[in-house]
Parts: structure tokens; sequence; C-alpha cells
């Protein structure tokens, strides 16, 4: 059994909320197994429409006229009995079923029972619901394992966790001891990956054969939803899917949009980047002009890096025996496309909606740059011994043109400080979280008109 953050937040949400939640995201991430568990355990009573299993309730639902009808007929589905102000109701794959998230604001005002829905952003239906109906559902998008769940799923003990989370904040190097095998456990992430099913093949033998065939399971039923959410441009799609191994390989990473022909053209390919992004199968890293707040304004959409969704799945992408020099630390292989995919996998499911890297011909490229407390702050990923070296980085942070009071470099080595730069295990990503927006009151005072 795999503990998710997830599950705290949805069990937050029905204390603090009367509306209902739509949990999003890709397949096979663990989005209905959390919400089995919290109905179960929650609730005296728990029913679960999943609109792929039972295509028949798709056109039951579509054509009900009002929460009663939808009541009646949900009833005629299942033999769970709906006990009132004890009963969650689960609809599953809603994006089949457009009708049942326009009908969710009739059923909460209803009153009787509580809902959660969940969807795969596989297709382009979830992006029309996003907006409705709004006041009675809250959406909130969910990721594979990040570092932290997955080092609870391999039994790293919490007061490690904790000991390494007070490094981080009080910026001093971790017990030796810890680091290497935090760093094993790191290396062990990048083969594995965060998706729930590789994950407990992993755990039930340790067998590095049965993870990469539950990861090419994943790759294949994601190429299979491609052909079917997307009739018209599927071809096309398929094969940005296909690029981003080695695109990320490239000497740049970054995405280049010739590598599908000689005659394409970035605005003729917009919409399988979007597909591929909406449906959480793909990252997207967009490159600012200038390193400034706010970076939306400084950033091109013409130029960008595309990420897996899931480390794991992009080394099994590689080639055959990766696995084994990735858990050997092997020279000889360029981790760089692998952690910075980690990197910004985690950042995604830490709160960071949107990912921008910078790059100039005058000051080079730094591979991350976010908005953190309303301050720019830097991130160089490095795979190497020769972490130090990092020309871009210390061009921004020397120019008066841009006020950026530290940065981070993630590398594999233990913490250190020299000037601005702060040298952090790459392990301790997983404490870069984007802050929270502080609660602003304003009391406009017109006594004096």
């Amino acid at each position: 059994m795999l503990e998710r953050k997830i599950y705290h937040y949805i069990e937050h949400f029905y204390e603090t909320n009367k509306g209902a939640l739509l949990l999003a995201g890709a397949r096979q991430i663990g989005k209905t197994y959390s919400i089995r568990k919290f109905g179960k355990q929650k609730f005296k009573s728990f029913i679960e429409i999943n609109f792929i299993e039972m295509p028949e309730a798709v056109g039951i639902f579509s054509s009900a006229k009002n929460s009663n009808d939808i009541l009646l007929r949900l009833s005629a589905l299942t033999d769970k009995p709906l006990i009132k102000g004890e009963t969650i109701i689960f609809f599953d794959e809603v994006q089949l079923c457009p009708e049942i998230v326009t009908a969710i604001k009739f059923l909460v005002d209803d009153g009787r029972y509580r809902y959660i829905l969940s969807g795969s952003l596989l297709g382009v239906e979830l992006n029309n619901l996003r907006s409705v109906p709004v006041g009675y559902m809250a959406i909130k998008d969910m990721y594979p394992l990040d570092l932290e769940e997955f080092m609870w799923a391999v039994g790293v003990n919490k007061n490690v966790i904790s000991a390494l989370k007070s490094a981080w904040e009080n910026k001093q190097p971790v017990d030796d001891f810890i680091h290497g095998k935090m760093m094993e456990v790191f290396r062990l992430y990048l083969i594995v990956g965060g998706m729930p099913d590789a994950v407990n093949a992993y755990k039930n033998s340790n067998n590095l054969q049965d993870v990469m065939e539950k990861q090419r399971e994943i790759i294949r039923l994601y190429r299979k939803d491609i052909s079917q959410y997307d009739s018209k441009r599927q071809l096309s799609i398929k094969e940005v899917f296909d690029l981003i191994p080695s695109e990320l390989n490239s000497k740049n990473k970054r995405f280049i949009i010739k590598s599908l022909n000689d005659k394409a053209r970035i605005e003729k390919y917009q919409d399988e980047f979007l597909w591929l992004k909406d449906a959480g199968v793909a990252i997207p890293v967009y490159n600012i002009e200038e390193p400034k707040l706010p970076l939306k304004l400084a950033s091109s959409r013409n130029l960008f890096k595309l990420f897996s969704n899931d480390v794991g799945l992009l080394a099994c992408q590689y080639s055959a025996g990766i696995q084994l020099k990735i858990l050997q630390g092997d020279d000889i292989i360029n981790y760089g496309s692998i952690y910075e995919n980690v990197v910004a996998q985690e950042l995604l499911a830490h709160g960071f909606d949107e990912l921008y890297y910078y790059n100039s011909k005058k000051m080079g490229e730094v591979d991350f740059v976010a908005d953190i407390n309303g301050e720019v702050f830097p991130i160089e990923v490095k795979s190497g011994k020769d972490y130090a070296r990092h020309r871009a980085l210390n061009n921004i942070l020397d120019c008066c043109d841009y006020i950026i009071p530290q940065a981070i470099v993630l590398c594999n080595d233990n913490y250190s400080i020299r000037d601005k730069v702060a040298y952090v295990p790459i392990y301790m990503m997983m404490f870069i979280h984007k802050e929270k927006s502080l609660d602003v009151k304003f009391s406009l005072d017109l006594s004096g008109l």
C-alpha cells in the first residue's frame, strides 16, 4: 500500500468544503486508488461509477433531467445503499461524460450525498470543463509519486527525511553515511520513477525487469490513448511523444521542431504539444529572455524543452542496460537529461504550474528559473563532478540588471555554500516548493470624501 500526499489533501477538502472535488491527471498515477482508499475509510457507503468500465452509464446520465433523475438512475446501477449524509459517490473517467460534471452543481445543492470525480487529461474534453461549475467543484491536479513519496514507499524512515529537511533549512551538510544512502535511493528513483504500478513491482520483487515491463505497458497505454482521443492528429502527436527521449538527449535538450520534418513549423504543431501537456504526459519548460519577474511575460512559446511526466518512463525508453549503469553511477553515461527531467517533474508536483529555463547567446543557459516568494530563483542541475563550473549562472548573478540574491546548484555532492550559490544534494529538490500566496486584506477608507 503506497502512502500518497494527495490522500491528506482529499481528507482536508471534505472536512472543510461542502462542494465536490475533481482529481485530474494522466493515467496510471494512482487517482482511482487514492479516491477509493479515502471513500471506503471515511464513509459508510462508497459508490463508484466508472464511465470506461460502464459505457452504458454515459447514456443513462447524459439524458437525465435533474438531480432527482440522476440519483434515481444511479440507484438502479448499484446495489450499494444510498445513506443520507454518509455516502460518497465517485464518478471516474468523467471526460467521457461531461454532462455529469455540469450536473454536479445541482447534486451539490441537493445536499444529500458527497461527490468526488476523477478524469484523465487524455483528450481535450476536460479542458472544456475546467471552469464549470464554478463554486461547486474544485479541481486538483495529481502527479506520479514525488521523491519523498518514493522514499516512504521503499522504506526510508521519516525521521531520516526530517533530518534531511532540517539540514536543508539550516543550510548544513548531511551526515556522510546518510548522504551516500540517499544518493542510492535517488538513483533508484531515476530508474523506477513514480508510477504506482512500477513502484509496487519493485517493492514486490526488487526485479528491475518487472519494473520495466510495467513501464512499457504504461507507454503502450499512452500511445493507444493518443489514437483513441484525437483521431485527426494522432500521428503527429505520436511523433512528438516518441521524440521526447532523443530530443532531451541532444546537446541543448531543446525540442527542435525540424526533428519532425524539415518543413515543420511551431505554428503547425502547437496543438500537439498542448495536447500532450494537457494530457499530463509531457512537461514543457519554456525559455525566458530575461530572469526578471513576472517570468511569464518574459517567456517564449516558440523555444522550449519537453520532458516526460515520469523519469522512470524516460529511462525505460533509453537503451537497454542503462538502468544498471545508473545504479552503479557509471561516469560514461550522460545523466543530464535524466537529472533535468526528475527536477522538472518534482517542481511541477510542488506547485510550480509553469516551468522556465533561461538561455541567452551572450550569458549562457540556466536549467530552471523559478519564482519563489516573489524572488527570481535560478536552479542549475549538475550530474557530473564539475558542478562548480556554471558560467551562465555566474553571469546572471553578477549582472547589475538582475536582482538575484541567491541560486542553487543541485548536484551529487553534500551541502556547501560559496558566495551566492548553494551547492545542494540533488535529493533535496524534494524541499523546493512554491510559496503559497499570502492572504492580503485591504480596507478602503472613503471617510474623507
